[in-house]
């Protein structure tokens, strides 16, 4: 799942949905399905992955395609991560302002931080001591 896809308006919901559906002010946004809210909990833990993993070597964060705008956004780890937890808990995200003047090279796709992450287990998976060669299954398709 990108996670950008997740972020805005959400035309397929019904605006005169009820807003008694927890603490807050959401806007008459109604929150977010079970399906919804467990690709946003797998995001949060995909993105500790990656964070953990390219924070080290420099990279500052992921970069998205705005739907809104057309451009690339480049959103540091922090910020993601707290768009997320915001969507999570409030079924939408508002609106943050871009680093200014960011370096494109300090970001990745969430797509390329996903297969990094998937070759830095395939290889620690080659290299288990115990002889076992693993699946090389994403661990989202346990």
């Amino acid at each position: 799942m990108d996670a950008w896809d997740e972020f805005g308006a959400q035309p397929d919901r019904d605006p005169d949905f009820g807003s008694d559906h927890g603490s807050g002010d959401h806007s008459g946004q109604p929150p977010l399905t079970i399906e919804e809210r467990a690709g946003v909990l797998d995001d949060l833990a995909e993105l500790e992955v990656f964070r953990t993993l390219l924070e080290p070597t420099g990279v500052k964060g992921i970069v998205v395609d705005c739907p809104d705008c057309q451009e690339e956004h480049h959103v540091d780890w922090a910020l993601m991560q707290a768009n997320l937890r915001q969507l999570l808990d409030e079924g939408q995200t508002g609106r943050h302002e871009p680093p200014f003047d960011p370096d494109p090279d300090d970001y990745v796709s969430w797509d390329y931080a996903s297969g990094y992450a998937d070759g830095i287990a395939a290889l620690a998976e080659r290299e288990e001591p115990s002889g076992r060669h693993g699946t090389g299954r994403h661990a989202r398709e346990d």
